[in-house]
């Protein structure tokens, strides 16, 4: 069985938002992205993948679609393939997010 303690995986940096693999293959990609407040992920797109944002820790300003709304911890959302989304954190505090993404992108 392979599984991770989430919290001791966690990696913050002050130069950018850090992607934290958790578990891939080659379907699919399963992260955590950790933001300290300012940090963000630009809006962009995937043409063949869908994304799905889970909040663990903190508030997250996501950008889906032309769309933004704040959502806290416990909360998710979706992204569907070939819609431009993003994520900021605007707040004082640490963000994680679950990021998982399906097809893989090449």
């Amino acid at each position: 069985m392979d599984y991770v303690n989430l919290a001791q995986k966690r990696r913050f940096s002050d130069e950018k938002m850090q992607k934290v693999p958790v578990f891939a293959s080659e379907q699919m990609f399963f992260d955590q992205y950790c933001l300290k407040p300012g940090q963000w992920q630009k809006v962009h797109s995937h043409a063949d993948a869908d994304k799905i944002y889970v909040v663990l820790e903190g508030e997250a300003l996501f950008e889906i679609g032309g769309e933004k709304e704040l959502l806290a911890e416990g909360m998710a959302v979706f992204a569907p393939a070939g819609v431009a989304h993003g994520v900021r954190n605007d707040s004082d505090s640490q963000l994680v997010l679950l990021v998982t993404m399906a097809p893989k992108p090449a």
